[in-house]
């Protein structure tokens, strides 16, 4: 079996209050994204929203229809983001083939059948990191590259935020239903992300963080803004974010992360920002 799910259930904010760091990381934390030859995935109850991925290290991998979808095929009323975070590899789907290089990013249409997942080669093997979102219409299927992506540099050293975002599938450069994606890097000195934080009570958000050197982490801060928590994280590991939530991080070194979002509100700007000195 290559494609290998799990569910996780809505929580109720002041539950969320009352949990130690070992319910915290089992309710919101995804340690395990890329395994080899497998497609993991996580189905969220914050707007049905998938995150995982897909690593075709040595066969290739087919995107079957998990039990929690109860569809034909995976993308019968969903629509799907896809990062290449490792080698070259290849989505190919029924009626179309697409090659992704390091950073680029595919939109997958609702309606799209036989996905499957190939690595270009094999020393060198593709991550496909993957997000999803139920969609009411058919939009279509489209690759984007970095040259493609709308590219905001915001923050500053003096405030160890200094960072490049890029819009890969947001609404001003793809047409999607709800599902938003992009790639947030920081400069070298630089290990604050999304500050000041905020939240938007309508969309939830995923992070994905990658590129993490050996020995480095990731501590990610959530929670209400006047009682938050926070969550230590490795290379490769994602994490769900409720609207009630505030998201943002700070490594011990610069990173990469992936920014996954989904709601009523194609809005990027669509914020409740706290500031820093805010913050409980």
């Amino acid at each position: 079996m290559t494609v290998k799910s799990e569910t996780r259930y809505a929580v109720h904010p002041d539950d969320f209050k009352q949990y130690d760091t070992d319910r915290i990381r089992k309710e919101f934390l995804i340690e395990s994204v890329m395994v080899n030859d497998q497609i993991s995935l996580t189905y969220s109850h914050y707007d049905r929203y998938i995150a995982g991925g897909a690593v075709p290290a040595t066969k290739a991998l087919a995107l079957d229809a998990i039990d929690d979808l109860k569809a034909e095929f995976f993308l019968q009323r969903r629509e799907m983001g896809i990062i290449n975070v490792g080698g070259a590899g290849r989505v190919v789907s029924k009626n179309a083939s697409y090659e992704l290089a390091f950073k680029d990013a595919l939109y997958l249409g609702r309606g799209t059948e036989s996905v499957v997942f190939e690595s270009l080669d094999a020393a060198n093997p593709a991550r496909f990191y993957l997000n999803s979102a139920p969609a009411h219409q058919t939009y279509p299927s489209k690759r984007v590259t970095l040259a493609d992506a709308n590219v905001l540099q915001l923050g500053s050293l003096r405030t160890s935020n200094e960072r490049q975002i890029n819009q890969l599938l947001i609404n001003k450069v793809v047409e999607t239903c709800q599902l938003q994606m992009g790639m947030t890097e920081l400069k070298e000195g630089s290990v604050w992300n999304t500050m000041p934080p905020h939240t938007h009570s309508r969309r939830m958000e995923a992070y994905f963080y990658f590129q993490v050197p050996q020995g480095q982490a990731i501590c990610h801060f959530m929670g209400q803004p006047d009682e938050t928590r926070h969550i230590w994280m490795k290379n490769e590991q994602a994490v769900l974010s409720p609207s009630w939530s505030i998201h943002s991080a700070a490594g011990t070194s610069n990173y990469i992360f992936i920014w996954g979002m989904a709601g009523e509100n194609l809005d990027y700007a669509d914020m409740d920002v706290r500031q820093p000195d805010q913050l409980r």
